[in-house]
């Protein structure tokens, strides 16, 4: 129960720290915003990306959601390494709190943000005419969506924060792994127009996971079973890559 607790409050003290300065927040909605408004007039009259859905923007939201809790949740060792030195983690390991916490929480923070975005991108979705067809339910799977895939990647990009301590180095790890899964998974097109070996990988890339499970509460409106069956093949990534973090980080405090 404790480590609940004190996840709790790590988790709002990053909050607070977050909304000190918002900006930050709005910032990280410019590129996925890009993406939707321009990229998705862009191809609208091209039906063949679009799968079954009305408008390629109505296609293209649910992919744009996973993207941006994607990158969010890649980049989120960034923090972990601002922490590092400044030397604030090695403060809270003079404390009582427990050390799972100390991770678990910058996870959890990562998808709070992920879903306030999914949030804004979805109202503004909603402004230029997209239509939910699962419902309240596929709202609900959306943003669930957004959170889950945020916490898998930020779980990856902590463990790897906390190995190499360096943010060029922190940069260069993000970049390697964020365009190929970007770009093996149907976050722009129809699985349908994608070759054949690409449609085969992106079968177990946790993307694309979140890609079918979002489109189909929001373009189908059903394979509720399908959706189901990602959303628990997401959770369970989130537990392997956060005690994957939790791993490095008790390795980081034997070099203490």
């Amino acid at each position: 129960m404790s480590t609940f607790v004190h996840t709790w409050w790590m988790v709002r003290r990053q909050l607070r720290n977050l909304m000190r300065e918002p900006i930050w927040i709005a910032l990280l909605l410019i590129q996925p915003m890009i993406w939707l408004l321009l990229y998705g007039q862009l191809f609208s009259r091209v039906p063949t990306l679009r799968g079954g859905a009305s408008t390629y923007v109505e296609f293209l939201l649910p992919g744009i959601v996973v993207m941006n809790a994607f990158f969010g949740g890649t980049w989120a060792g960034m923090a972990m390494i601002s922490d590092l030195d400044r030397h604030v983690i090695d403060r809270f390991l003079a404390t009582p709190a427990s050390r799972l916490s100390i991770v678990l929480s910058q996870v959890v923070r990562s998808g709070l943000i992920a879903l306030t975005q999914a949030v804004i991108i979805l109202l503004v979705g909603f402004a230029v005419g997209v239509r939910v067809h699962g419902g309240v339910l596929g709202v609900v799977v959306l943003l669930l969506v957004a959170a889950l895939v945020s916490m898998v990647f930020a779980g990856i990009s902590h463990a790897i924060a906390l190995l190499v301590r360096r943010e060029a180095t922190m940069i260069a790890a993000a970049n390697f792994v964020g365009l190929p899964l970007m770009f093996l998974s149907s976050i722009l097109v129809t699985r349908r127009v994608m070759p054949s070996w690409m449609q085969e990988v992106s079968r177990f890339n946790p993307v694309n996971w979140g890609v079918d499970a979002a489109r189909n509460a929001v373009v189908a409106g059903d394979h509720w079973r399908s959706v189901g069956v990602h959303l628990l093949l997401l959770f369970g990534m989130v537990v392997v890559t956060a005690g994957f973090a939790t791993w490095t980080f008790r390795s980081y405090q034997r070099t203490l």
